[in-house]
Formats: C-alpha cells, sequence, structure tokens
C-alpha cells in the first residue's frame, strides 16, 4: 500500500491557513487536521497555550506543551491515516514550533526541531505551504478577542513571520510559499498550483 502525504499550511494569524487546508483536504479527500488541539488531548492543551486569561507561561514551557500536543496528534491521527495510504491536510505542524517559539520566543530552533522529530517519531511533512501576508494585512482578519498568541505584541508577530520566511528559504525543496493576500479563490488557486507542481493532484 502506498503512504499517504503529509502537507502542512503554515503561516502568521490570520493567514488564512484554515480556509485552505479545508479546502484542499476536500479536493484531495483527505483528513483534514491541524494543530494545537487535533486531538483530545490536544484540546486541553490547546486551551491552555491559547487561554488569553494565562498571564505567563514560560518560552520552554510553551514549546513543550506544543510537543506533547503533536505526539498525541501524529500517534492518534496523522500517522494512522499515512499508514493507511490516506494524504493527510494540517493547519500548522513542526514549522509553526520553530517560527513561534523558536523565532518568536527566542528559544533555539535547533533545539526545538529535535524536539519535534522526538514528539512526532521522525514523521515530518511532505510539503509545506507557507501562506504569506504582511503582519498588518492579518491582524486586520482577526477578530475582537483575541488569544494569547494573537494578542502578543507587533514585534513578537513580525518576527514570526520573518521565522516562517527563513524556513522555507533554507528548504525549498519541501517549503513553498504562497502569496497569502487576495480572495480565497485566488489563493487556493496558487496553492493547487503549488500542489499540482510538487505533489501531482
Amino acid at each position: 500500500m502506498t503512504r499517504g502525504r503529509l502537507i502542512a499550511f503554515e503561516g502568521g494569524e490570520g493567514s488564512g491557513k484554515s480556509t485552505q487546508a479545508a479546502r484542499l483536504a476536500h479536493r484531495l479527500g483527505a483528513v483534514l487536521t491541524g494543530e494545537p488541539g487535533g486531538t483530545a488531548v490536544g484540546a486541553r492543551i490547546r486551551a491552555i497555550v491559547l487561554d488569553p486569561g494565562v498571564a505567563f507561561v514560560d518560552a520552554r514551557a510553551e514549546a513543550l506543551l506544543m510537543a506533547a500536543d503533536r505526539a498525541q496528534h501524529v500517534a492518534e491521527v496523522v500517522e494512522p491515516a499515512l499508514a493507511a495510504g490516506t494524504d493527510v491536510v494540517t493547519d500548522r505542524f513542526v514549522g509553526s514550533s520553530l517560527a513561534y517559539q523558536g523565532y518568536g520566543r527566542g528559544l533555539p530552533v535547533d533545539e526545538l526541531r529535535r524536539i519535534s522529530a522526538w514528539a512526532t517519531g521522525g514523521v515530518d511533512a511532505d510539503l509545506v505551504l507557507l501562506l504569506d501576508l504582511p503582519a498588518d494585512r492579518a491582524r486586520a482578519r482577526l477578530g475582537d478577542q483575541p488569544d494569547r498568541v494573537e494578542a502578543e505584541s507587533a514585534d513578537f508577530h513580525e518576527r514570526v513571520i520573518a521565522g516562517f520566511r527563513e524556513l522555507a528559504a533554507l528548504d525549498p525543496g519541501r517549503w513553498v510559499v504562497i502569496d497569502g493576500d487576495g480572495s480565497p479563490d485566488d489563493v487556493e488557486a496558487r496553492v493547487l498550483a503549488a500542489v499540482s507542481a510538487k505533489l501531482g493532484l
């Protein structure tokens, strides 16, 4: 049996990942999932990490919570589907830990990469689609009640976006940068062109 393909959408807050992940999963007949919170255990972790009422979460604690979410996510959702030959589309994966806790929080990116590799048992995305949108444009898409991460400073979000761009530049074989500006249909057309070029549809 041919193993399924794992496609990850990455990007800053409000970049349109959830919309495009859902559209691509529907087109491919893939499992649609996301992080944090793609499992029952993960939903509890997500509630802690994103709770705006939690005044302080240490950067290392945040990174380990995200790794725990990812370990459960891969074990319960991602790996079983891939092993069964089903494609998986995930809204966030390893790249988000590297961008948010690494570039954003200032933790060593190489250490975060090792922690994530251990958490996933070596499972990684076959293709990473980075929806690139300037932070100010993305912020305009967010709601009136931001979660703990959305409420971070503009400088933090700029570092995260710069981190995503650097990650994409360092791994052009797996990462594709997609212009996230425009209508959902426009962005979807760019996504489909990238997926077709890299993996075939």
